[in-house]
């Protein structure tokens, strides 16, 4: 089991690797230069180039990669060109609101997503099932910004208008309050997906000879769906739940944008306006890094649903 974790781990670096090579290579084609952005306007072209000298930006690009290269194994990704603080800093400072909203959202999405499939396939072909499916269709053809501004006109301005208190906040970071919509706004998205899923990963077990057997020992409805069914239908469900939850760390940039939250999406957004490119970098490099953690975190996770995974890499 160890030596699979080492070998997943090592086959992430040269993915990374080829992620910082294609970001670095984006941002040092892209029209702009950082040194004119940093220095005023009215700065002379002896001003422009000492500052091209002192941020490297004269060298050649592989020269400058493996500048690159050598600081990201330090830690450094730059200064930000906006207000010259450190990029690792910068970004730091939005990833726990960022996480926060991720896990919020994850939780909302699976328990709406695994409830509905679930009922779904045992109900098939009932009205349960086709408003389950009806549901989850709705939450994927539903624009995220739209179902955001109506939850603010009724939970916000409406309920402040007619009861003469605000519900939840229409926008900010700090309370229990404040994530309870932009939560609902990218689980119920996601839980779509993992509606889906489940039912047709559960309609296949359903069909399977073991579960007509567990009901012919007389086994609760119950147990069969909980302990057999629902547990050896897991592993797409888990796949799509891994890589959704990784989808919302990198970041909701509309979401975020419409409630004000302070995570790495709005940041994003602000460093691509500002053309700072080192903090666009930066954020890209650090979505790179956190997809591939979850998608390592998914893999070890099939090994403690399926006992046949964990025998097999013993």
């Amino acid at each position: 089991m160890g030596r699979y974790i080492l070998k997943r781990i090592a086959a992430l670096i040269p993915v990374l690797i080829g992620a910082t090579f294609i970001v670095f290579a984006i941002m040092h084609f892209t029209p702009g230069d950082p040194a004119t952005l940093m220095l005023p306007q009215d700065a002379t072209r002896a001003e422009i180039e000492a500052m091209q000298e002192r941020l490297g930006l004269n060298e050649p690009f592989l020269v400058q990669y493996g500048s690159f290269l050598a600081g990201l194994l330090q830690g450094d990704l730059g200064i930000s060109f906006r207000t010259g603080q450190p990029v690792a800093s910068v970004i730091m400072t939005r990833l726990p609101a960022t996480m926060l909203l991720a896990a919020a959202s994850i939780i909302v999405a699976v328990i709406i997503g695994l409830i509905a499939g679930i009922i779904a396939a045992i109900r098939q072909y009932t009205f349960w099932d086709g408003g389950a499916m009806f549901t989850a269709l709705l939450g994927v053809s539903m624009p995220n910004f739209w179902l955001g501004l109506m939850m603010i006109l009724l939970f916000s301005v409406f309920w402040s208008t007619n009861f003469g208190y605000t519900l939840l906040p229409a926008s900010g970071y700090g309370t229990f309050q404040h994530i309870i919509m932009p939560a609902v706004v990218l689980g119920t998205a996601h839980a779509s997906f993992i509606t889906r899923i489940t039912r047709s990963s559960m309609l296949e077990v359903l069909r399977q000879d073991y579960i007509r057997t567990a009901r012919a020992k007389g086994l609760s409805e119950w147990a069969v769906i909980v302990s057999h069914a629902l547990r050896n239908a897991l592993m797409p469900v888990v796949t799509i739940i891994g890589l959704r939850f990784g989808v919302l760390l990198g970041g909701s940039v509309i979401t975020e944008r419409i409630f004000a939250w302070p995570g790495i999406g709005r940041l994003l957004i602000d460093a691509v306006r500002a053309q700072d490119y080192n903090v666009v970098q930066g954020i890209i490099l650090t979505y790179a890094v956190i997809f591939s953690l979850v998608t390592l975190a998914v893999d070890l996770l099939y090994t403690v649903i399926d006992p046949r995974i964990r025998r097999q890499y013993r």
